[in-house]
């Protein structure tokens, strides 16, 4: 598989990674067998780089990949902090972030933590010194090697940059979330951060397998999430109205060039832009993990196929999306 840098933490990392949301919770229930058939599949196809949460599954993501990636030096493990108390920036201190950074490293079971992000923290925690103070000793400590942020907003996405100790900026980037390719993208090629492109696949929208009748299970985000009852609703779908989505897909399938799925499109599409370092699709069983990472090696999607996703972005998920995030 293609590597790229993974910004300033100086490591090389497959173009398509795994995000390991799915291995915890909030996706339908997936077994422990099942997340390790999920993981080796997904290495076995050339991913290196794997994304986690301390609050996926309250630790059980965590947990899951880091029995998997023990003895493998070669495999990235970005984890998140920060979402496992009240969201006010007042929680966002040292002695919290001792005590996450302490429950994660337990959990992966290891000295150092690869990447640590901030997970969507209120827009004020990007402007705070302290807080990136902080992050700057657990470096010294050797208690994480890197830190980046996973933002929500292009304005927070562009502040952390700014920031000389960020490494890498998650935020959500798909053929429905357009907005990154104006200034985000460009900023973080300049300062040399990474972009990690999340749910690129608009929580499987972009998958191309849903219809009107699709139905989610009650402990599925994308049912108890789609108002934006739980958190952020643009994690869910991206913040498009399923039925638009759908409308969405059904232009954009005629482009998937013979022998490649919607999904794999999708992915290719991200990983042709400028500025992006790894996309990290969740999957929640090995074949899709293997499907997704195989997007790495298909060519890149020709000048029609991108103005036909400008298009329809302008036309359907613009008015919705655009002004928001």
């Amino acid at each position: 598989m293609e590597e790229r840098g993974l910004g300033r933490t100086g490591r090389q990392v497959g173009v398509v990674g795994l995000g390991a949301w799915q291995l915890g919770a909030d996706w339908g229930q997936v077994t422990e067998d099942e997340a390790f058939a999920t993981l080796r599949a997904a290495v076995d196809a050339g991913v290196t780089f794997i994304d986690t949460a301390d609050v996926y599954g309250d630790g059980r993501s965590e947990q899951i990949v880091g029995r998997f990636v023990k003895g493998r030096p070669e495999l990235t493990v970005a984890t998140k902090m920060g979402r496992r108390l009240e969201q006010i920036p007042e929680n966002y201190v040292m002695a919290n972030f001792r005590a996450w950074n302490e429950r994660s490293r337990q959990n992966l079971g290891v000295d150092t933590i690869d990447l640590v992000q901030l997970h969507c923290p209120p827009t004020p925690v990007y402007s705070a010194d302290a807080v990136f103070d902080a992050l700057d000793t657990l470096v010294a400590e050797e208690k994480i090697a890197a830190y980046g942020v996973s933002v929500e907003t292009c304005e927070e996405a562009l502040t952390a940059i700014a920031r000389p100790g960020v490494a890498s900026v998650q935020i959500i980037f798909n053929a429905f979330r357009l907005k990154p390719l104006e200034r985000v993208l460009p900023a973080a090629r300049a300062a040399g951060v990474a972009v990690i492109a999340r749910v690129p696949l608009a929580s499987g929208l972009l998958s191309g397998r849903y219809d009107e009748h699709t139905t989610f299970a009650p402990d599925d985000h994308r049912t108890f999430n789609r108002h934006g009852e739980a958190f952020d609703v643009g994690e869910t779908f991206s913040g498009v109205d399923f039925a638009t989505g759908l409308e969405a897909v059904r232009r954009l399938t005629p482009l998937v060039p013979e022998g490649q799925t919607m999904a794999q499109f999708a992915l290719r599409w991200i990983l042709d832009q400028e500025g992006v370092c790894v996309v990290i699709p969740g999957a929640r069983n090995p074949a899709q993990a293997g499907a997704n990472a195989s997007a790495a090696a298909l060519p890149p999607l020709d000048a029609a196929a991108l103005e036909a996703v400008r298009s329809v972005y302008d036309e359907l998920i613009r008015p919705q999306v655009h002004h928001r995030w």
